[in-house]
């Protein structure tokens, strides 16, 4: 496939393009049907919910606020009254408003504030916040702000409100991309090169993003999918396509013409990003598993995204290596390799030397590096699920305004209002008790309405503060029943907690479900127990440490200032789910990527030693450099002046960081190297059942592997002895015939006096590994002319060389 799409690439780049356009029009055209389908079945707010919708069918939906604020004066003042009420009657009589409080009623004095200088009115929607059109919204909140003058403050809050307040899209997204082009071309020190990714993920994010807004129409889908999809779309698009690239490149540097080195890459790291892929699916689709109906259109939209993203990495990008061709490296680079010729496959730099110290010294690494995990891990112990609020918005945004107007004039709990809800008449004893009850702050009842009462209670606390959720937890499990009646506390505030509740109970099978899916792709990929096994371990770690980051500086507000972020507050209860669903995915990405290396070298070589190293020294660096990338896309989401997107941002950052930069460049191969061969160990009878999917292609032909042009002439042999520093012979030695790019051809066992003979396809450099217990690993470069070739291979105790 690799080798069809670089030979036709034009007919490959035209089919993207039109792909691309043809998706972008029809979803323009379509237009959005985004749907917000929240439900919490058998939670006491859904009970109460379902009661106000029969009792008061036009008001069961969303509740905003219109806060106004004169600086001389009072509200009550006609010169105010006879701006705000006709705003107000305009305002309820629009088609989606079911009802308008008035504060100039005969019942609205307790919308006043005492000083007489804060008033708000309350609008009731027909439908909850996510499902108010955004046109409505728009025009209330135009509708009030026009009563403002001089003097006067008029501010709105509410869930629906923030629909509208939201910042122009695509800054964040924009940002994201330019500081990946920065560090790709910091990485690559070549323009082609460093477009090369962006492209790639711009055409799986774009045909993503249109597809999701197509399926809109057919299914639902939240609007929170488009955000996420953007999200993971940029860095995983990026990543699979850097991981290609860079094999690409290196292939060409060690002198392969540009076709054989694309489908090499594609053939060796394009595996391992299909793979990648399909753990990041699997650990997206295990949100299925929660049962929560709003994330099943999450899942569709970035699952759709990240599929896309893997077919451009392995169609499109091949192609556009066939319109790059030598270009793809930089003009330096371009230079050497035209005076110097093909570069040696001698790992070097920084990443060798790092891979060889973790080999000198695995236990002091890993020691080191479980101790940072642990110790930023522990604040996840203080972790609290709860609801996020609009104290946290930004402060030029108007619900934040509206949110401190409210807290200024009625107290903090006014913004988080309970809704207890009986089915039938409210005694005066159960508001007697409620207005008694620690916490509350004021309590009204609502005349009935089709069988059904409403008393509001209104907290002393926010509705983020922890008082807030102890005092739902005590109407519920005391105060109402101690009353005798039958009734539910509701409200948004109410319904957040259960939402923490709920998806508390749930965490355990959801992350049961990914850690297991994963395991079994591992261990499919890998022929291994102790690989996934290992995985799974590392991903729970990063996971910890990560929340507890997020403890850190949002719960307990360290740098909070920093981010201009608001103030510290629980973690929103959306969070866990959809950030490990993304975060164990992407961190089996990297698990993917450098375990995969360190197979293919133990599968030519049986030398476990060496096979960390190796894999270790020559995907480290650009592990990290997709790591960093990662890194830069999630933080600028901090722009979106969304506050849960910053979260999800500022999580999802700190757990890439430390997943690439400590768990998979220090722990994993330190642990890899303490436990040896065992790395590699599979039950023989599960070898026989388990299916073959691995990660390598398998080993083909010379002929259709290499193409004429590579190796042309009959074919030879390579021999030998294979012997000891002291000159003995050497029985047993597996010595091991490869090609430059990694595939062997041709694998046998030394006899008792050390003698080998392996048999060469035709004239060309080859690879030449040997390896024997105890005495360690040898392997060199051999070129083979028109004759047979002599080559005696020397074993030392404990010695691997650095050629790989």
């Amino acid at each position: 496939m690799a080798r069809w799409c670089y030979r036709h690439r034009l007919v490959v780049l035209l089919l993207w393009v039109g792909a691309l356009l043809g998706l972008g029009v029809s979803a323009s055209s379509a237009g959005t049907n985004y749907a917000e389908v929240f439900s919490l079945p058998d939670t006491d707010s859904k009970r109460a919910i379902d009661l106000m919708e029969r009792a008061f069918p036009e008001r069961a939906g969303d509740t905003d606020t219109v806060v106004w604020k004169v600086d001389e004066g009072s509200v009550r003042d006609d010169s105010v009254r006879s701006r705000i009420e006709p705003a107000l009657k305009e305002i309820g009589r629009m088609e989606g408003v079911g009802a308008v409080t008035d504060p100039y009623g005969a019942q609205g004095a307790a919308q006043i504030s005492e000083d007489g200088r804060i008033a708000y009115a309350q609008v009731t929607f027909a439908e909850q916040a996510d499902a108010v059109p955004k046109e409505l919204v728009q025009d209330v909140v135009d509708t009030a702000q026009g009563a403002a003058r001089d003097g006067l403050q008029v501010e709105l809050g509410g869930q629906a409100i923030t629909r509208v307040q939201e910042p122009p899209t695509g800054i964040a997204e924009l940002v994201g991309i330019l500081a990946a082009a920065v560090v790709l071309f910091v990485a690559f020190g070549s323009l082609f090169a460093m477009l090369l990714p962006i492209v790639v993920a711009v055409f799986g994010v774009g045909t993503g993003m249109f597809g999701t807004q197509l399926l809109s129409h057919v299914t639902n889908v939240p609007e929170l999918a488009t955000l996420l999809s953007t999200l993971i779309g940029l860095g995983v698009g990026i990543d699979y396509a850097l991981f290609i690239v860079t094999r690409h490149r290196r292939g060409i540097l060690r002198g392969a013409d540009p076709e054989e080195a694309a489908v090499t890459a594609l053939n060796t790291s394009g595996r391992a990003v299909l793979f990648a892929g399909g753990t990041v699916c699997i650990a997206l689709a295990g949100m299925l598993v929660t049962n929560l109906r709003f994330l099943d259109g999450v899942v569709i939209g970035t699952t759709l995204t990240v599929v896309l993203s893997v077919l451009a990495a392995v169609t499109l990008l091949p192609a556009l290596l066939g319109l790059l061709g030598h270009r793809v490296l930089s003009r330096r680079q371009r230079r050497r390799l035209a005076a110097k010729g093909p570069e040696t496959e001698t790992a070097s730099g920084l990443a060798a030397r790092w891979s060889a110290g973790v080999q000198r010294r695995p236990r002091s690494v890993a020691v080191l590096a479980v101790v940072l995990m642990a110790a930023l891990a522990v604040p996840l112990l203080s972790l609290r699920l709860g609801t996020v609020d609009q104290g946290n918005d930004d402060a030029s945004m108007t619900t934040r305004k509206a949110y401190d107007l409210l807290a200024e004039g009625f107290g903090p709990g006014f913004n988080g209002p309970l809704q207890v809800v009986v089915d039938g008449e409210a005694s005066d004893s159960l508001v007697t008790v409620l207005e008694k009850t620690e916490g509350v702050a004021q309590v009204a009842a609502v005349p009935p309405a089709n069988g059904v009462s409403v008393i509001q209670v209104v907290p002393t606390t926010s509705p983020q503060d922890a008082e807030t959720d102890r005092l739902i937890d005590t109407l519920r499990d005391d105060v109402i029943p101690d009353a005798g009646v039958e009734a539910h506390v509701g409200g948004v505030t109410a319904v957040s907690k259960d939402f923490a509740t709920v998806t508390g109970e749930r965490l355990p099978l959801f992350i049961g479900t990914i850690i297991g899916l994963g395991f079994l792709l591992l261990l499919l990929a890998f022929r291994s127990l102790v690989v996934p096994l290992t995985a799974a371990v590392m991903n729970l770690l990063a996971a910890a440490a990560s929340f507890g980051v997020l403890v850190m500086i949002f719960q307990w507000g360290y740098g909070l200032d920093l981010l201009g972020l608001g103030k510290e507050g629980p973690i929103a209860s959306f969070l866990p789910i959809i950030m490990l669903s993304l975060l164990f995915g992407l961190s089996m990405d990297y698990q993917v990527f450098l375990v995969s290396r360190m197979h293919e070298e133990w599968v030519h070589t049986r030398d476990n030693a060496r096979a960390v190293r190796v894999g270790l020294a020559e995907t480290s660096r650009v592990i990290n450099s997709a790591a960093l990338i990662m890194v830069c896309v999630f933080l600028a989401f901090v722009l979106s002046g969304d506050y849960g997107a910053a979260m999800a941002g500022v999580g999802l950052a700190a757990a890439v960081a430390l997943d690439a930069f400590i768990l998979r460049t220090a722990l994993v191969p330190a642990v890899m190297h303490l436990l040896g061969k065992s790395n590699w160990w599979l039950p023989a009878g599960l070898e026989k059942r388990l299916p073959h999917l691995a990660v390598e292609p398998k080993e083909e032909a010379v002929a259709a592997e290499q193409g004429p042009a590579r190796h042309e002439g009959p074919s030879s042999v390579v021999h030998g002895f294979v012997r000891t520093a002291d000159g003995e012979p050497v029985e047993g030695a597996a010595v091991t015939l490869l090609t430059s790019g990694g595939r062997q051809l041709d694998r046998v066992v030394s006899l008792a006096d050390g003698a080998y003979i392996v048999s060469v396809p035709a004239p060309g450099t080859y690879l030449l590994a040997a390896t024997a217990t105890p005495l360690g690993s040898r392997a060199a470069h051999v070129t083979v002319t028109d004759g047979p070739l002599v080559h005696d291979v020397e074993l030392v105790p404990g010695e691997v060389d650095a050629v790989n």
